[in-house]
């Protein structure tokens, strides 16, 4: 990249920091920017992993304190139109000599920003894994102990916390885990594996269950308890005629994941005997004679000709 390139960009407003930012805004600026718009977090999206090259790009002149004062310095004959770009190699303007000791412009930006195949000290690549968690432990989160292979054949024990409300396929990341380099090792990225429950699934924040009642519950209403994920039941009301398939909502009791809880959905499953005698068998007649004339699929054929 020409230096003219280089010393026309203004890597504080790239970082939206004020020129007389300190260190610890200018990292705390620039550490906000890289986690949202980190390329695991973007994947697909050029116009952000551009952003993020350039965010990067900017963070590394302005938080090295001599890279930062050579690169005002620059910034500032340039704005003031004491320096342009070389025409025939040379600058017009004021002497660029007297501001860097020596040198031309294209050999300063070349050791500010890495031009002519020289680049300052790189961090390690990052590194992934996988790991398998059960339902339980997305919900409320948990610790994974891990015992991870190094290049060298060596092993290492990593420690991660897995958040409360992870969902199948999230990543989690632990700084300073990935393979080393000169600038610092890199990350590693943990993909998570969710087991499926017996029961329970989930949409979102809302915990899901399916529960099984009797047709009679279903015609003459009941109160049922159901479990939940913290181990305690909680009542729902199945009103007189409830249908097949309809869903109950218990508030409050889904996933809590931040500032957002979920709610439980309960969908009601009609379970039909494979079997009625005595008794029970001529009470079903009986029923079926007295509700005949009730027609269950009227108009069930012409719809199907729509």
């Amino acid at each position: 990249m020409a230096a003219k390139d280089l010393y026309e960009k203004d890597f504080y407003k790239v970082l939206g920091v004020d020129k007389k930012a300190a260190a610890d805004e200018i990292k705390k600026k620039y550490r906000a920017l890289a986690r949202d718009l980190h390329p695991d977090k973007t994947k697909g999206d050029a116009a952000k992993e551009e952003k993020f090259k350039a965010v990067s790009e900017a963070y590394e002149i302005l938080s090295d304190a001599k890279k930062r004062a050579e690169y005002d310095e620059a910034r500032s004959l340039f704005e003031k139109g004491g320096f342009r770009a070389p025409q025939g190699g040379g600058f017009q303007g004021g002497d660029f000599n007297d501001v860097f000791g020596g040198g031309n412009a294209q050999d300063i930006f070349a050791n500010l920003f890495g031009g002519g195949g020289r680049r300052g000290p790189r961090k390690g690549q990052d590194l992934q894994t996988e790991a398998i968690i059960t339902f339980r432990e997305s919900v409320f989160g948990t610790t994974l102990d891990l015992r991870l292979a190094t290049d060298r054949g060596q092993a290492q024990n990593i420690t991660a916390r897995v958040p409360t409300g992870v969902s199948d396929g999230a990543k989690i990341r632990v700084k300073g885990k990935g393979a080393p380099g000169e600038a610092g090792p890199g990350d590693l990225f943990i993909q998570l594996h969710v087991k499926p429950h017996p029961i329970f699934s989930r949409k979102g924040e809302n915990l899901m269950i399916t529960l099984p009642v009797t047709f009679a519950e279903a015609a003459l209403g009941a109160d049922i308890k159901v479990p939940t994920m913290t181990d305690d039941d909680v009542t729902v009301r199945i009103a007189p005629g409830t249908p097949n398939g309809r869903t109950l909502r218990v508030k409050g009791r889904g996933i809590v994941k931040g500032s957002t809880t979920g709610d439980l959905l309960v969908t009601v499953e009609v379970q039909v005997p494979q079997r009625v005698d005595g008794k029970a068998l001529d009470a079903l007649r009986t029923f079926a004679f007295e509700t005949e004339s009730e027609d269950v699929r009227a108009d069930f054929a012409n719809k199907a000709k729509i």
